[in-house]
C-alpha cells in the first residue's frame, strides 16, 4: 500500500544521515508495492545501489524479501551547471553504469531520469541555481541534455522522470519536438491548462508533499487540478527527503510520510486512501510494464 515513485534514498542515509534501515523496515512491514529510487547524477547508480542494500542487510529474511521486490531503480542526470558543461562525458557514463547495472542483476534501470529543465532561479536554494549561471550557451546545453536522456529513452524503450520547473513551454515544446510521450512529469507544478497539455499527450502527473501546504491564493486551483486528472494518469510521489507533506513541513522527508500525501488527494477526489492507493499502483503497473 501507499507506493511512492519518487525518492532519493542516499539523499537519506548519507547527506541526512537517516537510518536506512528502519525506513525500510516501516515500508516493507505496511507492505509497500513499489517504491522507486531516483538518479540525478551519471555515476550515482552504484552507491545508490549499496546505500539500499546495505539497508536492507539488516533486515530480517522476511522484510528483505519485502522490499528487494519493492524497489525499483532509475539512472538520469538532474541538469546542474557541471553536468551541462561535461553533458557528453556524462551521458556516456550514464549508459556505461546502466549496462553494468543491468548485466549484474536481478534489479533491471526501468526507467530513465531525472531529466530535464529547471529555471527556477534561487542560489540560497537547495538547487544554488543562478541566473547568472546560465548564459545562453548553458541555457542551450541544458536542452541538449535533456534531449540526449529523451533518447536514450527511446533507445532503452523505457519511461522518462521529468524534472520540469518554471519550464513548461520548454518542456512540452522538447517533448513534442522529439516526439516521446512515455512517462512521469515528476512533482507537478504548474496549473491546470497546462496539465491538460500534458495529459492530452500522455503523461502521467504525480503529486506530492506540496499539494498540502499550498498558498490559500492558490489553494482552489490545487483542488481543482487533484480533481481533475483522470484515474489512469495519477501517481504519488514523495522526492524525499525534500517537499515534506503538513504537518511535517520543513522536516526531513521520507518515503514513510507519503501516506499523508495520499490522506489528502484522496480527501480532494472524494476517494479513500486506500482506493487512491489502488488506482496508483494499477498505474505503475502499466507504466512501468510491472
Amino acid at each position: 500500500m501507499f507506493s511512492d515513485t519518487h525518492f532519493h534514498f542516499h539523499h537519506l542515509t548519507e547527506e541526512r544521515k537517516l537510518d536506512g534501515q528502519a525506513i525500510l523496515r516501516a515500508l516493507a512491514e505496511r507492505d509497500t508495492f513499489f517504491g522507486l529510487d531516483i538518479g540525478t547524477r551519471a555515476d550515482d547508480l552504484f552507491p545508490r545501489k549499496n546505500a539500499i542494500d546495505g539497508a536492507i542487510s539488516g533486515l530480517s529474511d522476511e522484510l528483505k524479501k519485502r522490499t528487494e521486490k519493492f524497489i525499483q531503480f532509475s539512472a538520469g542526470i538532474w541538469p546542474d551547471v557541471g553536468a551541462i558543461k561535461n553533458r557528453d562525458e556524462d551521458i556516456a557514463r550514464l549508459e556505461e553504469n546502466i549496462s553494468l547495472f543491468n548485466k549484474n542483476g536481478p534489479k533491471k534501470i526501468i526507467a530513465i531520469g531525472e531529466c530535464g529543465l529547471d529555471h527556477h532561479w534561487n542560489s540560497s536554494g537547495a538547487d544554488g541555481r543562478c541566473e547568472e549561471d546560465f548564459d545562453q550557451k548553458t541555457f542551450n546545453g541544458e536542452l541538449e541534455l535533456f534531449q540526449m536522456q529523451i533518447e536514450l529513452a527511446k533507445k532503452m524503450e523505457l519511461p522518462l522522470i521529468v524534472h520540469s520547473r518554471d519550464a513548461f513551454e520548454g518542456t512540452i515544446d522538447c517533448l513534442k519536438n522529439m516526439d516521446f510521450h512515455n512517462g512521469i512529469i515528476h512533482c507537478y507544478s504548474y496549473g491546470l491548462e497546462e496539465a491538460r497539455k500534458f495529459l492530452d499527450e500522455g503523461w502521467y502527473l504525480a503529486f506530492g508533499g506540496g499539494t498540502t501546504y499550498t498558498k490559500k491564493s492558490k489553494m482552489e486551483e490545487m483542488l481543482a487540478l487533484l480533481r481533475y486528472v483522470p484515474d489512469d494518469r495519477i501517481l504519488m510521489e514523495t522526492d524525499a527527503p525534500y517537499l515534506a507533506p503538513v504537518p511535517f513541513r520543513g522536516q526531513t522527508n521520507t518515503p514513510v510520510l507519503i501516506e499523508y500525501c495520499y490522506n489528502f488527494v484522496a480527501n480532494t477526489r472524494k476517494t479513500s486512501p486506500q482506493q487512491l492507493s489502488e488506482l496508483v499502483d494499477k498505474n505503475i503497473k502499466i507504466l512501468f510494464n510491472l
